[in-house]
This record gives structure tokens, C-alpha cells and sequence, in this order.
């Protein structure tokens, strides 16, 4: 069976067989049996090719990748633990933005303390005016999730009054070309941090804030699964979501 996610991983890259052949130090008719489906490629190929064309081994070869092996290239995605969010040092906040050149999200509820902090207000800025997609999703202050989880924390309505106040102090941030904001209504289990491959994410502990809460600084590697079920769940509540000028 033809390997349809090879082939347009190929394509979207501009790579013709013979172009990955040379880059690769193989022959052309072992591209060609690879795209047809003939073959798999041996592990350095595939995490070459992985490599090369910004995908998953996984993605590519899905039955091609060890359990045992998959589980160890993920684990080697966790960067660092953190115990609490609050032991996250400013600085780190910081690099982690700076890092990011094509894609920067945050999914919270409020994520007050970004918002509270110009500094990072303005690596926002700048990194949209220089191309990067800005995504940021905040909690809807009116829905029953963000009055449960203030119930949960035993902080009553302190959950959405942070949220509105977040609004207003991003009130300039959604103007800049690039920047998109939008209200969720899901259960946040996560908030996440992201820039291109690294992210923080932020775990949830019951009747605790998130301050008080562990973080977990991963870097997307190919073939690992742990950032990526981050980034997938990012896009579902995106997908989700509701532009904030709607809300």
C-alpha cells in the first residue's frame, strides 16, 4: 500500500525522489519503494527522513516504531520538572516565548500572571510582528467549568474575576496583526505554554491553584508522543473555541 503521508510530506516539502535520494546517500529506486509502500525505511533513515521532513516516525511509519523504543524517545522529551509553577524562574518565562519563531499558544482559564507581566506582553507583540502565529485561549468568566473549578479551589468567584481582568490588561494585545484570541468552554486539565517544539505544561491538581501546581518544560522530539498530546489537545480546544470579540 502507498505511503500517503510520505508522499505529501514530500510534496509540501518540494522534494522530489531524487532530491531526497542525494540528500539522503541512497538510491533513487529506494525513495521510489519507499513512497510505493514497498519497504520500510532502516531506523537511521527513518529518523532522517523524520527529521527532515518535520514529522513523526510515528506519523510516517506508524507500526515501524518499538513500543519499548517509543517510550523512551518520549521520555527523553521531558526537559525538566517542575514542583510548582510558581518555582518556574521569570527568566524561563521569558526564553520560553523568545524561542518561538512560527507558533506561540497559551490555553488557561486565566493565566493572570502572564497577563499582569508587560515584558512578556511585549515578546508577544514582537514576535507576531515577525510572523510568529500568537494564539492565546482564555476561559469563558460565564461558564459553569470556570465557577466549578473556583468551587474546587475553594476561591468562589475568583476564577472568572481573573479571567476579566486578563481581558483588560490584553485589551491592546488582540489588535496586532497575527495575535488571535478566543474563549473556551472545556474542562482545563492542562493550561499549556507553547513555543514551536518546547512547551510548559501546566498539570491541575484538585482543591489546589495553579501556582501551587507542577509544570512540566517538554521539547517535541521525532518519534516521542508526550508533547504531542499537548499540541493535539491545544488544537481541539481551539477548534472549539470562540473568537473573543464573540464571546
Amino acid at each position: 500500500m502507498p505511503n500517503e503521508r510520505l508522499r505529501a510530506a514530500m510534496v509540501e516539502n518540494g522534494l522530489t525522489h531524487h532530491a531526497l535520494a542525494e540528500e539522503l546517500g541512497v538510491n533513487v529506486k529506494t525513495v521510489e519503494r519507499w513512497v510505493v509502500g514497498e519497504i520500510v525505511p532502516f531506523p537511521r533513515n527513518r529518523h532522517q527522513l523524520a527529521v527532515r521532513l518535520g514529522r513523526d516516525e510515528s506519523y510516517l511509519w506508524p507500526d515501524a516504531l518499538p513500543r519499548d523504543r517509543a517510550a523512551a524517545i518520549s521520555e527523553s522529551e521531558i526537559v525538566r520538572v517542575y514542583p510548582h509553577r510558581s518555582d518556574v524562574p521569570r527568566d524561563e518565562w521569558r526564553q520560553l516565548f523568545e524561542s518561538g519563531t512560527e507558533e506561540i499558544g497559551v490555553l488557561v482559564y486565566a493565566g493572570l500572571f502572564l497577563a499582569e507581566d508587560a515584558s512578556l506582553q511585549r515578546i508577544l507583540r514582537r514576535k507576531a510582528k515577525a510572523g510568529a502565529r500568537v494564539r492565546i485561549l482564555l476561559g469563558d468568566p460565564d461558564d459553569s467549568h470556570v465557577a466549578e473549578r473556583g468551587a474546587e479551589e475553594g476561591v468562589g468567584d475568583a476564577v472568572a474575576a481573573k479571567i476579566r481582568n486578563a481581558v483588560v490588561l490584553y485589551r491592546d494585545l488582540p489588535q496586532v496583526p497575527g495575535v488571535e484570541f478566543r474563549m473556551h468552554r472545556t474542562v482545563l486539565y492542562n493550561s499549556i505554554y507553547r513555543a514551536d517544539d518546547r512547551l510548559f505544561v501546566n498539570t491541575h491538581v484538585y482543591g489546589a491553584p495553579a501556582a501551587q501546581a507542577p509544570v512540566w518544560h517538554l521539547r517535541k522530539i521525532p518519534g516521542g508522543e508526550l508533547a504531542k498530546h499537548y499540541l493535539d489537545s491545544f488544537e481541539l480546544v481551539w477548534a472549539d473555541a470562540i473568537p473573543m470579540t464573540e464571546a
